[in-house]
C-alpha cells in the first residue's frame, strides 16, 4: 500500500470512530484524490476549525466553487455542523473526512462520479 492508501485508512478510520459513519470507500478515494498534494502536508490536510478564514477558505474554494453550490447561510451551517460531528475538541480535523461528510450533507456524491 501507497502513503495514499494509508491516508485514506486513516480518514475511514475517523469517520467510524470519531463520526459513527460507515464510510463510502469509493466516494472516500476520490474526495482524498480531489484534495491533491495537501493531504501529504501537515498543515494544509487539516482543517482549522477555530479559524473563521479557514472556513470561509473552505466554503469558497469547496463548497461553491466544487460542488456548485450557492451561497447563503446553509454553507456556513453545514461546515459547523461536520465540524460539531467531527468532534470540536478533536485537534486534527482531516481535510478530506470534512470534504467527504460535507459532499455527503449536500447529496452531492455526483460530482466525484
Amino acid at each position: 500500500m501507497g502513503k495514499r492508501d494509508d491516508l485514506i485508512a486513516k480518514y475511514a478510520e475517523d469517520l467510524k470512530v470519531k463520526c459513527g459513519m460507515s464510510p463510502d470507500m469509493d466516494l472516500l478515494t476520490k474526495v482524498t484524490i480531489g484534495c491533491g498534494p495537501a493531504i501529504y502536508n501537515d498543515d494544509a490536510s487539516t482543517v482549522a476549525a477555530s479559524q473563521s478564514e479557514e472556513l470561509e477558505t473552505v466554503k469558497t474554494n469547496f463548497l461553491i466553487k466544487k460542488l456548485g453550490l450557492k451561497d447563503g447561510p446553509e454553507l456556513m451551517d453545514a461546515i459547523h455542523a461536520v465540524i460539531e460531528t467531527y468532534g470540536k475538541s478533536e485537534r486534527n480535523k482531516y481535510r478530506a473526512v470534512v470534504y467527504y461528510m460535507l459532499t455527503k450533507h449536500f447529496g452531492k456524491e455526483a460530482v466525484y462520479a
